[in-house]
């Protein structure tokens, strides 16, 4: 069965840097979609960043634009986002999810289980 498996979070100052990564099993990785959301808490579900499955698209959140890279290694079925210059309203469970597709527009069917990070000094 499909399964998407975060990892990577943690505590970390604010300033540093923290990579996750998400672990895909149960389908072919090559043809689909992943984006990283994240919920803090309180506040609803936001989309974070996406990369298709062409790579040729990637997406990023404006407050995360310039400090997050999403990126995708299919050989080892993992998509990774690495954050940098990370800030106390960065502080979240983030998930991966998996649309129906190859294209970020299509809506997420999968869902990981997250993974927490938490900014603080």
């Amino acid at each position: 069965q499909v399964q998407l498996v975060e990892s990577g979070g943690g505590l970390v100052q604010p300033g540093g840097s923290l990579r996750l990564s998400c672990v895909a099993s149960g389908f072919t990785l090559d043809y689909y979609a992943i984006g990283w959301f994240r919920q803090a808490p309180g506040k609803e579900r936001e989309g974070v960043s996406c990369i298709s499955s062409s790579r040729l698209s990637t997406y990023y959140a404006d407050s995360v634009k310039g400090r997050f890279t999403i990126s995708r290694d299919n050989a080892k079925n993992t998509v990774y986002l690495q954050m940098n210059n990370l800030k106390p309203g960065d502080t979240a469970v983030y998930y991966c999810a998996r649309p129906s597709g190859g294209i970020c527009a299509a809506g997420m069917v999968y869902w990981g289980k997250g993974t927490l990070v938490t900014v603080s000094s």
